[in-house]
């Protein structure tokens, strides 16, 4: 259970992979696709995770398409619902892609009551494209040095140990959720406006621990300003050497944000197929795979129909889980 001190408000990402190859088809213009550029919508503000992701795999995509143009245009607002709504209800004709993730997809409609897109009525899963742990961190004030040592202090003294996370509903605030779940602890949650506010206050030890992306928090654990508790992955991760998975002191816990690309639910399934074919192709280049790792993401090419399967089972999982936090929009 989380008891919650308000400091602001946000949505990011999160979630698990499921196994599944994609077909391999080939390129080149067929039919009259693309016979304009294809945008990619990243419903948030530029900078952010999901633009700093989506811009390479645009640019990969343009050249996997023979140099056709891929432009990617950020159209931000409320969590992400205002730009994935407008997806929605955009052209199905194939030249229209959202840059969809597990907050937009699989904690959104849970947490906003007038949502305004059925995620699998309104949407056609194009490509899995990676996968992102995070990292369970606290300030050494805390005197832990283990996820066993941090379950053991949390159960000792509930709803005393304040959490940050990037907002409500960002990727640290249900990664840690959905840890005190499993774990049976109780924390405070402090929501910032960001994640740069919230690693200033974890620094300086005015929260004492989070749960947040890899990349936001493993520098200043390299630099022992922090400590590394786990991974949220349910195996250890290249991206995080040396650090184990929270299932260690969890049995069976696993949280892992994902990201992919859809498009309205009417595009036809031959060219859905070939974009998937096309992302597939070049996501694990070494090129794609370095620029992926910069961000603490792997690649992760999945078939449209094992996304859509992965989708369909995290808006189960997190509707559960958004009940039981509490957590909600604000």
């Amino acid at each position: 259970m989380i008891r919650r001190r308000s400091l602001g408000r946000g949505l990011a990402t999160l979630a698990l992979p499921l196994p599944l190859a994609a077909p391999a088809l080939g390129q080149g213009a067929q039919g009259g696709w693309p016979s304009r550029p294809i945008t990619i919508v990243v419903p948030f503000p530029p900078g952010g995770s999901n633009d700093l992701l989506a811009r390479p795999l645009a640019a990969k995509l343009q050249q996997a398409l023979g140099g056709h143009p891929v432009v990617v245009e950020n159209r931000g607002g409320a969590g992400g619902t205002v730009g994935a709504a407008s997806v929605a209800r955009g052209p199905a004709d194939g030249h229209l892609l959202m840059w969809g993730h597990v907050g937009t997809l699989a904690v959104n409609p849970w947490m906003y009551p007038n949502n305004p897109y059925d995620v699998l009525r309104d949407f056609a899963p194009v490509a899995l494209v990676a996968t992102l742990p995070c990292l369970l961190v606290a300030h050494p004030s805390l005197g832990v040095s283990t996820t066993e040592d941090f379950v053991a202090l949390a159960k000792s003294r509930p709803g005393a140990i304040e959490y940050g996370s990037a907002g409500n509903g960002s990727a640290s605030h249900v990664t840690m959720a959905s840890f005190c779940d499993a774990a049976g602890i109780e924390l405070v949650h402090v929501p910032y406006r960001g994640n740069g506010q919230m690693l200033a206050d974890l620094l300086a030890g005015r929260v004492r621990c989070s749960f947040a992306g890899a990349p936001v928090v493993l520098p200043a654990a390299r630099d022992n300003r922090l400590t590394s508790l786990a991974v949220s992955s349910k195996e250890p991760t290249a991206l995080v050497p040396g650090v184990v998975p929270a299932a260690k002191a969890v049995p069976g816990y696993e949280m892992v944000q994902w990201h992919g690309l859809v498009a309205p639910a009417a595009t036809p399934p031959e060219v859905v197929a070939r974009i998937n074919a096309a992302v597939n192709g070049f996501l694990n280049d070494p090129e794609m795979t370095q620029r992926l790792a910069v961000e603490g993401a792997e690649p992760a090419p999945r078939s449209p129909e094992a996304f859509r399967s992965l989708i369909a089972a995290e808006l189960e999982r997190f509707k559960a889980l958004v009940q039981r936090a509490g957590i909600r929009a604000e």
